[in-house]
């Protein structure tokens, strides 16, 4: 028999944010891979105590997270993920990338969450689903997106590597599903489990087809379907792909809308503006088809004179309570006189009056 190893696993995503409310699936893989071996693994919630393991795991997804950097350096520690590499992100060793995930791993945290008073559904990606990847990569190569490197949508894992027949859902993360040559077969195979299964990072709706509206929109789908609107110049191609969605469903359909980065590089006064109208524009073109936006701003957003904008437009946009009853002048109306979003709102307009077309749309209206 070899040597038990005490194994330490952090999230530090989980550590290091306010809210966490997603597992980090490469924790999950490492701590299933060393529990096959019979190592001893816990789930660390700090950075205290380091010397007591023999090798402590450290992943974030999120850039902006902090880890102290005295833990980096530790011999004992190996750390990874997006939040450290964003696009140069090392992989896992193929046999923990393809090793069934450690469902289990949150549990003590979850439990003790919940007997603090939170409630389940907040917790439901650590309890109900089965998590993984079906394919990898895109072919889009977005400039500001972690998957710029690749070329091409490839297949990665077979559903049964990370599928738990005991869980009540399945999600998926895969980057561009519908890209992928064999996507017919495996979102079948996902519909075979009789599971109620979704598309995490969202679908690309630019390649909608009859025959992928037929087979998706059939399906036992759980939550929104969400595409992406990153752009404004697919402006013509995304409604037409709506109208063809629309022939086989009237389920709600939500759009992840990037904005903030500016493609030429520039970022002066003009693109701010401009990018602030075309944010607008899609908004309204969405509105008009019954669809939900979700703002997204890249981070240089704040860098931006009108930063105050793009707060108060993703906080109009992002709670769909909000976004269904009321235009984004009369949700200005409801912050106090002198606020702060009544002002952002006030000086746009009165710099550039024509965006009070926008200020006015409303989507029971619409």
């Amino acid at each position: 028999m070899g040597l038990i190893l005490r194994i330490a696993v952090i999230d530090a995503d989980l550590v290091g944010r306010k809210r966490h409310r997603f597992p980090n699936l490469a924790c999950m893989k490492i701590s299933g891979f060393h529990k096959a071996a019979g190592d001893d693994v816990i789930l660390k919630l700090d950075y205290e105590g380091l010397d007591e393991f023999d090798k402590i795991y450290l992943s974030k997804v999120f850039s902006d997270t902090p880890v102290p950097e005295d833990v980096l350096i530790r011999n004992n520690v190996s750390y990874g993920g997006t939040g450290f590499y964003y696009d140069k992100a090392p992989k896992l060793p193929d046999e923990v990338e393809h090793h069934m995930p450690d469902y289990h791993l949150y549990d003590d945290w979850v439990n003790d969450r919940l007997a603090a008073g939170d409630k389940r559904v907040e917790y439901k990606y650590y309890l109900d689903y089965s998590i993984g990847f079906l394919t990898r990569g895109c072919f889009r190569g977005c400039q500001f997106c972690v998957n710029k490197n690749y070329k091409k949508v490839s297949c990665h894992s077979p559903l049964s590597e990370f599928y738990d027949p005991s869980r009540k859902k399945i999600c998926m993360l895969d980057d561009n599903f519908l890209g992928c040559p064999s996507w017919k077969e495996m979102l079948q195979e996902v519909q075979a489990t009789g599971k109620p299964y979704q598309f995490k990072q969202g679908l690309d709706e630019r390649i909608l087809t009859d025959e992928k509206c037929e087979l998706l929109f059939s399906g036992k789908y759980d939550g929104d379907y969400i595409f992406a609107f990153d752009n404004i110049a697919d402006a013509e191609l995304i409604e037409r792909k709506i109208k063809l969605a629309r022939n086989y469903t009237d389920a709600v359909m939500k759009f992840y809308c990037f904005t903030g980065f500016d493609r030429n590089d520039r970022w002066d006064d003009d693109f701010w503006k401009q990018d602030i109208f075309d944010l607008l524009i899609r908004i309204e073109i969405l509105m008009r088809n019954r669809c939900m936006p979700y703002v997204m701003r890249f981070n240089r957003y704040e860098e931006s004179p009108y930063r105050g904008m793009y707060i108060t437009i993703a906080r109009w946009c992002n709670q769909p309570s909000f976004y269904k009853k009321k235009s984004l002048r009369e949700f200005g109306l409801l912050n106090a006189e002198g606020s702060a979003c009544r002002r952002y709102l006030s000086d746009f307009e009165e710099k550039f009056p024509e965006v009070a077309y926008f200020y006015d749309l409303k989507f029971e209206k619409e």
